[in-house]
């Protein structure tokens, strides 16, 4: 499951390199706008011809990922890394399968780790049921909710939530690196 999403995550990475480079932030409305250059990006790279990536670049998923990871200023994750500083790493690897696999096998093992950063928790497993189990009529009904004690429960857990601190997010918003200007790249 992570390395077939860490194939992904290097193909979108080698798709998009220097996209950064053709953003431009509009700040003539209350909220700023991010317009991408799609002419740009697909004139620098030689790509004005090929129809699947200006496909890809006119659909409303690539929108959402401009609005998403346009700005300037938020917090980075292992696809900006990959495709800021890994450039020259994956274009290297291109005719060499074994460190390709490598380096997949490294971006599946991070991909792991920021979903399960604490490893030594362990999970229970709920255990299948067994065949014919739902055909018992030994099994209680679901007992009914207490509305009252509902209520009750609410209002403690709100006044406990009014005296303490707002919750934070511990992700830390930086400078989103731009990496290389698409000029850089040759043809995919």
């Amino acid at each position: 499951d992570k390395e077939v999403r860490a194939i992904f995550l290097r193909l979108f990475a080698q798709l998009f390199q220097g996209y950064r480079s053709c953003l431009q932030l509009i700040r003539i409305h209350a909220e700023p706008v991010i317009h991408f250059h799609k002419a740009a990006f697909l004139g620098q790279r030689g790509l004005i011809e090929n129809d699947f990536l200006t496909k890809v670049l006119n659909g409303m998923a690539f929108a959402g990922f401009v609005s998403e990871r346009g700005p300037p200023f938020r917090t980075c994750d292992l696809f900006d890394e990959l495709v800021a500083f890994e450039v020259e790493r994956i274009k290297a690897e291109e005719g060499n399968p074994p460190k390709m696999i490598k380096h997949v096998r490294e971006l599946a093992e991070q991909l792991f780790k920021n979903e399960n950063p604490n490893p030594h928790i362990a999970f229970q497993k709920v255990p299948r049921p067994t065949e014919g189990s739902h055909l018992r009529v030994h099994i209680l009904p679901f007992p009914r909710i207490n509305e009252c004690r509902v209520q009750e429960l609410l209002q403690e857990g709100l006044a406990r939530s009014q005296g303490a601190p707002p919750a934070t997010r511990g992700d830390k918003k930086c400078v989103v690196p731009a990496g290389p200007p698409v000029g850089m790249f040759a043809r995919l």
